[in-house]
């Protein structure tokens, strides 16, 4: 798509293709703490170079407009969900599976200061659902890199004494919404890793209680069943189980900070489209 740069009022500004936050920019070699999305690592491991040149280089790449139905849809949810919470009772949906045993985490509160010395008291989902300005966080080894992630909701199993990693999808398909096909779209794979991500940072947290193996991402889906659109549209509701696995994440996230400090910039996938479009662009604007 074809993204035009503007400011917070809509006006159109000089776009110059880099990123003028230079804090989010890593330099090779420093010692200065940096933190690293899961959405970062996520594009490292799809293609080094972009990974690079967004991180080190600075380049800014476009970026598409916000998906504010899907963020409607997790709001309801977090609102449904909050209010189990706040009476310590499991959710219609998990009573339904006979997991009435697992109850939404209360983790109480924090007091948290602001940028502007201003004190706050946080309940502790909220923080971690934060990803911007708090969420969930975890220093990698003895390295200089935070690892954080916003989490949708966390679970508390309370026959194991386990916290249980939660993420709310949200899409529009005629197919059913099943745990033995739900995984084979490859674009869902990447889901395993997001929730894989969060349980590698959380335990690193040290917190009160362990994480949970068992995972769960809450899929809504938008039906096409009613004749017109008459201002409503009827979602099925999927829990879709992952079972954690962390133990491969050392590697991958070790050779992230590899290629970060390096000087070189690496070579990007061969089926990376960025990649692609850029090389075909440099030619056209050569001519």
């Amino acid at each position: 798509m074809i993204d035009l740069k503007r400011d917070d009022k809509g006006n159109l500004k000089n776009a110059t293709g880099l990123n003028s936050q230079k804090w989010r920019c890593y330099k090779p070699g420093q010692e200065k703490d940096f933190s690293v999305s899961r959405s970062r690592f996520e594009d490292f491991s799809k293609c080094p170079r972009c990974f690079y040149l967004r991180m080190v280089k600075c380049l800014q790449q476009p970026e598409g407009p916000p998906f504010r139905l899907n963020e409607l849809t997790d709001t309801l949810l977090k609102k449904e969900f909050d209010e189990c919470r706040k009476n310590k009772k499991s959710h219609r949906k998990l009573i339904e599976k006979g997991l009435d045993h697992i109850i939404p985490f209360d983790g109480g509160t924090e007091i948290l200061t602001n940028s502007k010395n201003e004190k706050k008291e946080w309940q502790v989902i909220d923080i971690w659902r934060d990803a911007r300005s708090k969420g969930i966080k975890s220093r990698f080894k003895d390295t200089n890199i935070i690892l954080q992630g916003g989490v949708d909701d966390v679970w508390f199993n309370t026959k194991t004494k386990e916290l249980i990693i939660v993420d709310y999808k949200s899409q529009a398909s005629n197919e059913d919404v099943s745990q033995d096909t739900y995984f084979q779209k490859w674009h869902h794979d990447g889901y395993k890793t997001q929730l894989n991500f969060y349980a590698y940072i959380m335990k690193n947290m040290k917190l009160e209680f362990d994480i949970s193996k068992d995972s769960y991402l809450y899929v809504v889906n938008g039906l096409e069943l009613e004749e017109g659109f008459n201002s409503q549209i009827k979602f099925s509701e999927t829990l879709i189980h992952h079972k954690i696995e962390t133990d491969y994440l050392e590697d991958k996230i070790q050779k992230m900070i590899d290629t970060m400090n390096s000087t070189k910039t690496p070579k990007g996938h061969e089926s990376c489209k960025n990649c692609a479009y850029a090389r075909q662009r440099s030619i056209i604007d050569k001519l």
